[in-house]
């Protein structure tokens, strides 16, 4: 039979449908332990809440979608309560795919942390694939003598798996406010051959992976010095301002990298990771 079937013929054409996903998630403080105050979800967005410490709840992000591609939209609200504790992370490394057009997958993250209350936001890596076009933001709001400590992760290309990233678009954007006063802006704009941009040594060295670390905490300058003794030359540690310090770390793969994480934010939360990041 000649001719094409127009249902296979357009189906390189066309937008596919994406995923939409949304999260809310709550802390109280209630009968001395951190306790779930509101839950909701929708679309392709999942929470899991293992048993653990009584005195700190944890959440574990869950994409169910597989990754993320061109087109998706994807919106996290957490708040930690008044006096309460809530670590946040994610079951997975995070993969960012190959987009089939020029639209950019959207992931919005929207934090709050109550007076006396700490919120640990520590999701595992994204791994950026070739032909990936992420588009994220981070914001957090902050309040007097709350805690909150951030890793963000990201990797571009498995080295195991001899990927290399030449061709791709990330915008990572951090806004950090306290009292609703601005405090910190990290902006990340990388497009085109990643490879070549990271090969830069005003960029990356060579490295592939690396990731934004930010504790913000009434006398987190005590931090610095013991930070720095942990991590190697190729990661800065600054006094951004009074109570808040940043760091960027870079290193040549993830494996490199967690093995330089761990141990920073072992120290920081004053803790062993949540369970995920040892698996």
């Amino acid at each position: 039979m000649e001719g094409t079937i127009p249902a296979v013929a357009n189906i390189s054409t066309q937008s596919q449908p994406r995923a939409i996903g949304r999260a809310l998630v709550r802390s109280k403080f209630r009968d001395q332990q951190s306790v779930l105050d509101d839950f909701r979800l929708s679309g392709s967005s999942r929470v899991l809440f293992p048993h653990g410490r009584r005195d700190s709840l944890e959440a574990v992000l869950l994409n169910t979608s597989g990754g993320l591609t061109g087109g998706d939209d994807f919106h996290t609200e957490i708040t930690a309560g008044k006096g309460s504790h809530l670590t946040v992370t994610t079951q997975a490394a995070e993969r960012a795919y190959r987009s089939i057009d020029e639209n950019a997958a959207k992931v919005r993250s929207s934090i709050s942390v109550a007076p006396d209350a700490r919120l640990n936001w520590l999701p595992q890596e994204t791994i950026i694939f070739d032909g990936a076009n992420v588009d994220r933001t981070l914001d957090v709001g902050l309040s007097k003598d709350s805690c909150f400590l951030m890793v963000e992760p990201m990797i571009f290309g498995r080295t195991a798996m001899g990927e290399t990233v030449h061709q791709a678009s990330i915008k990572d954007k951090i806004n950090i406010r306290r009292d609703g006063r601005i405090q910190f802006a990290d902006r990340v704009n990388l497009s085109g051959d990643i490879q070549s941009h990271l090969d830069r040594p005003a960029i990356a060295n060579g490295n592939r992976a690396m990731a934004a670390l930010l504790f913000a905490a009434n006398e987190a300058e005590r931090h610095v010095d013991p930070l720095r003794a942990l991590l190697p030359p190729n990661c800065g540690v600054s006094l951004i301002r009074e109570g808040l310090i940043f760091a960027r770390l870079l290193a040549e793969d993830g494996h490199s990298l967690r093995q330089i994480l761990i141990p920073a934010l072992r120290h920081l939360r004053g803790a062993e990771l949540p369970r995920t990041w040892m698996l």
